[in-house]
């Protein structure tokens, strides 16, 4: 799927000037970007799709490579396999991360929400029998021998946010109050209310994922990329060149 969008299209149009709403400027981004939405462990998908880039894009990756998915240990060797890319950490990475630091806190809530398949990618078998606090410090310390270092480290030095000209990349949202530079980390990761209700007033277009959305669209100084991968089968990228937007799915 390739639908392309236009400078005229991206502004708040007809109706926008008719009640008094601001236009939002063209993205111009330094160079042509390659944004690739929430993968989720569908390394099939994100294989086809990083053959779509061009060799004069900057790649950025918005961050979910685990969980969901069946393949996120193939996902992260191909993505730490390519230095030339920029991967940002998302909220799955985050609660990775939390269960390696504390699985008595945060290890219910992960495996809960993925990282179940996870664990069995990196081949971590017999969790189903989990039932106190020990026995999520064991699968902890068996999780940490079956990733790696290599991988854990990877994880470790994700960034937060890339930008590009007028044009800012973040995993899930950003306060529409704030500059970039001043988000927080957790904002950047899981969300924020004003995110998708207020327009802001610098001119930054921000491309997320973390919100599914059936199509991909960019309007209002918002770019949304998370098709779904692991759910529909639809992996999503934008390409943003100075003036126009393109998504295009594998």
């Amino acid at each position: 799927m390739v639908l392309k969008i236009g400078a005229n299209e991206m502004v708040s149009g007809f109706f926008g000037r008719l009640f008094g709403k601001p236009e939002f400027p063209a993205v111009a981004p330094d160079k042509g970007l390659f944004v690739i939405g929430d993968i989720h462990g569908r390394a099939d998908l994100l294989e086809r799709l990083l053959d779509k880039a061009r060799p004069n894009e900057q790649v950025v990756c918005v961050g979910d490579y685990v969980d969901r998915g069946e393949h996120s240990a193939d996902v992260l060797a191909l993505l730490i396999s390519r230095p030339d890319l920029i991967c940002l950490r998302g909220n799955h990475e985050d609660m990775m991360l939390g269960f390696i630091r504390d699985p008595q806190t945060v290890g219910t809530q992960w495996l809960r929400h993925g990282g179940l398949q996870t664990i069995a990618s990196y081949g971590v078998s017999g969790v189903s029998g989990l039932s106190s606090e020990k026995d999520l410090v064991t699968l902890r310390d068996h999780v940490v021998e079956a990733v790696g270092s290599q991988h854990l480290d990877w994880l470790n030095h994700l960034e937060y946010s890339y930008e590009s000209g007028n044009v800012a990349v973040v995993h899930a949202s950003a306060d529409p109050e704030l500059p970039i530079e001043d988000q927080s980390q957790r904002t950047l990761m899981w969300g924020h209310p004003k995110f998708l209700r207020t327009m802001r007033t610098d001119g930054i277009w921000v491309v997320h994922g973390h919100t599914i959305v059936d199509q991909a669209n960019a309007e209002n100084g918002r770019i949304a990329v998370d098709t779904g991968a692991y759910a529909t089968g639809r992996l999503t990228a934008a390409r943003i060149v100075p003036g126009s937007v393109e998504f295009i799915a594998a």
